[in-house]
């Protein structure tokens, strides 16, 4: 029986929590590692991928997963992200969400590109940095309104482990601090040019208000009080486009931006301006994946404008997947493999995945069983291990969750192969959904 420790904590579990990156030590892939399980070859395929990337040897190439449906490749792509490291964008999009009515088919790849793309900025500023020691805030009236007080000016101790200071602080600084919940004891950073205060935590050493208490703690700063800190920030090319837009377009105050196309001037000026930075060594692209799936819904349009896309100097790691053979491309009459025009084929890698075998469907669910804190008993997992086989791996995978509740309300904290065939019971496959429709065709509505 395996045993599965209880969540202490809030979790985010999705269908990929559970993958950490390809599994690949010095070239050769594990069996099972990382959280994925078999696909071998594919996953040796997707650690050259990387190899290729990191080198910067992709320019003009994009990656196709083409294989059945359930056999990994979304997992692959998330993968290839997880290896490119933690701050590495990671997109996905189905090819069908491109056909919006608001917006032209372009503009969504083109944010959605853009979107997969970070840029890490670094800049160093001249903060005071200390513990709030004391803090004294004088009030007056509003000047338009003279039935509200308003801060107009403060007196500021601060203190590190080497200096103390008293400064007069001007109103907007005291708001600001009194916006953000600072109070004596707290740990502050306030900017010498914008006056920006931030507020770090509740200082190790200061007494403590409350037994329990949100504030995080904050260590009791060293060294003078007026430093030199640097600030680092990771942001998109897309949120620089947006934040680049408002500023420009006075029309903004009257509606949002989502639903506006934004214009090649404003993208391009951007684009200048991170390259910029780069020269400058203020900042650093941080290419992401863009990952397509169910590629074959997109037209002959949007394949057009990928291809011209990909030849971008600012252009992310573009993974498509299709499950998908032959198939009639979207906006014509012909048909070619996985539904993507010939003239971009030859410009893909493509990396082929296979249908699991049933040991790989067997470690596949112990480790989504883990993932969902779902205690199975060995027949509960060979029972699993069959459905997975006949049926789908999905649907192997789907019956977890269900079966652990069933399990609850009988009282116990073990998945058995009685509660397994239970909710296989009350959430059929889609075999059986089809042979149900079989069954009654006449009765259903056409």
């Amino acid at each position: 029986m395996s045993s599965v420790p209880l969540p202490r904590r809030f979790e985010r579990v999705s269908a990929h929590s559970h993958i950490r990156g390809l599994g690949v030590r010095n070239g050769e892939p594990l069996p099972m590692a990382d959280g994925l399980v078999g696909q071998v070859e594919a996953r040796r395929a997707a650690w050259v991928i990387v190899q290729m990337i990191k080198q910067g040897k992709m320019a003009g190439r994009a990656v196709l997963l083409a294989g059945p449906p359930g056999t990994g490749k979304t997992a692959l792509a998330v993968a290839i992200a997880r290896e490119l490291g933690e701050d590495t964008p990671f997109v996905a999009i189905s090819g069908s969400e491109i056909y919006s009515a608001e917006l032209k088919k372009t503009e969504v790849l083109t944010r959605a590109m853009r979107s997969a793309i970070g840029v890490r900025l670094r800049e160093y500023r001249r903060v005071y940095e200390g513990m709030v020691k004391k803090l004294e805030v004088r009030f007056d009236r509003h000047p338009y309104n003279p039935w509200v007080q308003i801060p107009v000016e403060g007196v500021l101790t601060l203190k590190t482990t080497s200096e103390e200071r008293t400064f007069t602080v001007e109103g907007s600084i005291v708001a600001e601090m009194l916006e953000k919940g600072v109070s004596e004891g707290d740990v502050v950073w306030i900017d010498e040019e914008t006056g920006r205060v931030y507020k770090v935590g509740r200082a190790a050493s200061a007494e403590r208000k409350f037994d329990l208490a949100s504030s995080r703690t904050a260590e009791m700063p060293k060294g003078p009080i007026l430093k030199e800190k640097e600030f680092v920030r990771t942001l998109t090319l897309h949120e620089l486009d947006l934040m680049h837009s408002r500023g420009a377009i006075f029309s903004l105050l009257l509606g949002g931006l989502e639903e506006r196309e934004i214009s090649p001037d404003v993208r391009r000026s951007v684009d200048e301006a991170v390259k910029k930075w780069v020269d400058e060594g203020r900042a650093e692209l941080l290419p992401g994946v863009l990952f397509i799936d169910d590629v074959h819904m997109l037209d002959i349009e949007a394949f057009s404008f990928l291809s011209r896309a990909m030849e971008s100097d600012l252009a992310p790691i573009l993974i498509l997947a299709s499950n998908r053979g032959f198939a009639r491309i979207r906006g014509t009459d012909y048909e070619a493999p996985h539904g993507i025009p010939l003239d971009l084929l030859d410009r893909l890698l493509i990396i082929e995945t296979r249908p699991y075998t049933k040991d790989e469907i067997r470690e596949i669910i112990k480790i989504r069983a883990a993932e969902e804190r779902v205690n199975l008993d060995e027949r509960a997992l060979e029972l699993l291990t069959e459905i997975g086989a006949q049926r789908s791996l999905r649907y192997a995978v789907q019956l977890l969750t269900p079966a652990r509740i069933v399990a609850e309300r009988r009282g116990s904290s073990v998945v058995t192969a009685s509660d397994v065939e239970e909710v296989s019971k009350l959430f059929v496959s889609v075999k059986e959904s089809a042979a149900h429709l079989k069954q009654y065709e006449e009765a259903f509505l056409r």
